[in-house]
């Protein structure tokens, strides 16, 4: 390149000369910068001429493909060259480099394999991580990489963080206290309108009214912030139907799954005379500059993928966006003159959002970055420096899930299997069925489906990853040979890497449907069974349930292996899946399926049950009833049942319950050498106490009083049995001689209800324990009714007993009421006719 000059008519040329002394002085330097400020282009352009750079390159990471194509574009433009020459691009899908280049515009994931491949960087001046206020997964492990090769390999290598919106302080400590340089930028006024939101309604029909009323309202093309792809769709849908017909309006949709074509032309001005309403995810908050646009309309939300180590289930989520996101995203309202932002929330609602949006790395499947970590030679990932270190849960369920599968040794190191999965850019899990369908000549097929996977919107928007897969391979858009062509060089990878390795077994290709056996040795847990009658419902080998929609015609299968979900637990969906039959399952996942003989408890049968049962994990696939074998497993499996729908439904008699609440009263009293009878206690040990004697039985109506009884006494040695009758006897005998039941269970325990006449005679209150425990005398009439509780019975008889004395003969007559109980003779009878 000759020598190239950029104009200086940008905010962030003010700031060049100072950011130029950091790199030189320190090394490294964090920029803060807002949108506009022109920041992403023009500070690599202003590096090239360093001294420090002695012709090297410089490499510019972007987060999203869409942006690093934009910027190395606009740069490419500025020096007046072809894309390739000075100015390069590396993305999954478009790779313009060439001899003479000196700037490189690379996505995260591309700089991380760049670097695994070469630690050292050679030939490299300067890292530029751009838009780093993102957070995404692979920009962190980038850094933390390049950080360690500097501080190890590499002295000389310059780092620079740039950001508009960035926790600057921060990110200077983790480089080591690096100076911050900040620009204030040049942004027109914005004036923010907020319009609330209708509670229920669906945020396109919300969308769609405001941005109505924005043409009616607003000069200028109109830029709309929705959470993704399908919320886009219906929005256009809906504006195509209402918008005058005469097409002065353009609808533009923009989101990562569109051709580079269909890109350029949201991102490029309205035609003269017409107006664009640019309908966008998150990908526009950043590093784009979408011209003519002066009106933003923001509906507030993000979608964000979100990590479940417990399931193994990466799924999407629709959260608010960050006060940092909806900053950003007001800002492209001012680019080039004053403009408006309507959002679509409450103003006091602002307060809620938090500052900024969640870095992936704490809800990201962990096990690529491990992976990652293991071939730079880092077996804990925390050896590395971290902005936010990877969550202890996540990186446990990511080492879990690599050695299962026998990409990592038992010391973390990178096995030979792990070593094919890193030469596959892909996710583990994809790559191990790349390599897998390796084995049996299926690469190429294995590896259209990862892309399908992988690049989002790709064969349409169906459910049927089978039809989309046939659509993929008939589409001719640029984009889908991008993808063909990427998926070749995947599955000829694949195959070179096992034709490397002789050792390795090649099974025959399996009989089931090839897309389900290939999604299969992905995703072996979301294997699926329908739940229901042709409903949508699914249960997952993971244990976890999913859906589609009635009318899809994936609900009529009776199996699937679904690729990807989405939503909460309690409301997840199938948003990619191959269906197939018990037959393909059993093709696919045999060696995995278990037959076991089950014995269970019926408890609406109040019987044993026993079948054969075949299960894959969580999925029941089939089951046959079996003859019940009235041995020791049955009794023990027949104990546990009876238990488990509760112990007072036994059949207990009145004394082996008042055993029971003797054993209790006495225990709390102390004495905790009689044994614990408590239903607790027995539910714990009911394979000891009770399933001995069970043997022969397979019913709960075979479970009789008697053989509680028995079981009971086993419980209760002789010496127990003795204290227990010493301490708490069964009976109370009246001075009538008669014996009544104590009553332990009660809140007036031990308490004895007894007729007032069988106490007379008796002037020294009844006690128990050797005389040291009184009893509660609930006592009664003639009729059995409560007259007096009392646990004094001398205080009774002295007392109240004149009042009830002369209530209780009136009532009845035929009994006796002397006036002296404690010298009159008990009675449990009326008096003789003869008795005046």
């Amino acid at each position: 390149m000759s020598e190239f000059t950029p104009p200086t008519d940008l905010p962030v040329d003010a700031v060049l000369p100072a950011l130029a002394a950091a790199l030189t002085d320190h090394g490294r330097a964090v920029l803060v910068a807002p949108p506009g400020a022109g920041k992403t282009t023009r500070v690599p352009l202003a590096l090239l001429d360093a001294p420090w750079l002695r012709g090297g390159r410089i490499v510019v990471l972007e987060p999203r493909r869409i942006a690093a194509r934009g910027a190395a574009q606009r740069m490419a433009h500025l020096v007046g060259e072809k894309l390739g020459a000075t100015i390069g691009l590396r993305t999954r899908l478009d790779t313009r480099v060439g001899p003479k280049t000196r700037i490189e515009v690379v996505t995260d994931g591309v700089f991380t394999r760049m670097i695994l491949d070469d630690p050292g960087l050679a030939g490299v001046g300067a890292v530029l991580f751009d838009e780093f206020h993102e957070r995404s997964l692979e920009a962190d492990l980038g850094l933390a990489l390049a950080l360690d090769a500097r501080a190890g390999l590499r002295e000389d290598l310059r780092l620079l963080v740039m950001s508009a919106t960035l926790e600057a302080a921060r990110v200077a400590d983790l480089l080591d206290r690096a100076p911050i340089i900040a620009s204030e930028g040049r942004a027109h006024p914005v004036a923010t309108r907020y319009l609330g939101r209708t509670p229920g309604a669906r945020i396109e029909d919300e969308m769609t009214a405001a941005i109505l009323s924005a043409l009616r309202a607003e000069h200028g093309s109109i830029l709309a912030f929705l959470p993704g792809q399908g919320e886009i769709v219906r929005t256009a849908e809906r504006l195509a139907e209402r918008l005058p017909g005469e097409g002065r309006v353009e609808i533009a949709p923009l989101y990562g799954a569109l051709d580079p074509a269909a890109q350029d032309r949201a991102k490029a001005p309205a035609a003269t005379g017409r107006r664009k309403v640019v309908l966008a995810t998150s990908i526009a908050e950043t590093s784009l500059t979408i011209e003519g646009v002066r009106v933003v309309i923001d509906c507030g939300l993000a979608r964000v993928p979100r990590y479940e180590p417990g399931l193994g289930i990466a799924r999407l989520e629709t959260i608010r966006a960050s006060r940092a996101s909806v900053d950003q995203r007001r800002g492209r309202a001012g680019r080039t003159e004053p403009g408006v932002c309507y959002r679509l929330w409450d103003e006091a609602q602002d307060k809620a959002l938090p500052a900024f949006a969640e870095p992936e790395i704490r809800a990201a499947d962990l096990s690529g970055l491990l992976l990652a970590c293991a071939e730079w030679g880092v077996t804990d990932p925390l050896q590395l420096a971290w902005l936010d270190p990877p969550p202890a849960a996540a990186r446990d369920a990511a080492r879990e899930g690599l050695h299962a599968i026998g990409a990592l040794s038992s010391d973390g190191t990178l096995t030979s299997l792990g070593r094919a999965i890193r030469a596959l850019p892909l996710p583990p899990r994809l790559a191990v069925m790349v390599l897998e369908a390796a084995l049996t000549g299926e690469e190429r097929a294995a590896a259209e489906l990862a892309a399908l996977i992988v690049e989002r919107g790709l064969g349409g928007t169906g459910s049927d990853i089978a039809a989309r897969l046939d659509q993929f391979r008939r589409d001719r858009s640029p984009r889908a040979s991008a993808v063909r062509r990427l998926a070749e060089g995947w599955a000829r990878t694949a195959a070179a890497t096992r034709a490397s390795a002789p050792g390795d077994q090649r099974p025959a290709a399996s009989d089931a449907s090839s897309v389900l056996a290939h999604l299969a040795k992905a995703f072996p847990d979301r294997i699926a069974k329908a739940r229901g009658n042709a409903d949508g419902r699914f249960l997952l080998a993971n244990g976890r349930g999913a859906a589609v929609s009635r009318e899809d015609p994936l609900a009529r299968a009776p199996y699937l292996v679904v690729a990807e979900l989405q939503g909460e637990a309690s409301a997840t969906r199938i948003l990619l899946a191959a269906a197939g039959s018990e037959a393909d399952i059993i093709a696919v996942a045999g060696a995995r399926i278990a037959t076991s003989i089950e014995t269970d408890f019926d408890e609406s049968a109040g019987a044993i049950r026993a079948r054969e049962v075949r299960r894959l994990a969580a999925l029941t696939l089939s089951a046959r009833p079996l003859a019940v074998a009235a041995d020791g497993t049955t009794a023990t499996v027949l104990a546990e049942g009876l238990v488990r729908a509760g112990l007072d439904r036994l059949p207990w008699s009145k004394a082996q319950r008042q055993l029971r609440h003797r054993a209790a009263f006495v225990r709390t009293a102390g004495d905790d050498t009689v044994p614990d009878l408590s239903d607790d206690a027995l539910s714990a040990s009911v394979a000891n106490w009770l399933a001995p004697f069970l043997m022969g039985r397979t019913k709960a109506s075979e479970v009789t009083a008697d053989v509680l009884g028995e079981a009971l006494d086993a419980l209760l040695p002789w010496p127990a049995r003795q204290r227990l009758e010493a301490a708490a006897p069964t009976h109370y005998t009246a001075p009538t001689g008669n014996a009544f039941a104590i009553d332990y269970d009660s809140e007036l325990a031990p308490a004895v209800h007894i007729r007032v006449q069988e106490l007379f005679g008796l002037s020294v209150h009844p006690a128990i324990a050797g005389g040291r425990l009184p009893l509660t005398l609930c006592l009664l009439s003639p009729a059995h009714r409560p007259i007096q509780i009392t646990r004094d019975l001398p205080g009774f008889w002295a007392g109240s007993w004149r009042d009830v004395k002369a209530e209780m003969k009136g009532r009845y007559p035929k009994h006796v009421w002397p006036d002296d109980p404690a010298a009159a003779a008990p009675t449990a009878r009326a008096k003789p006719r003869s008795v005046p």
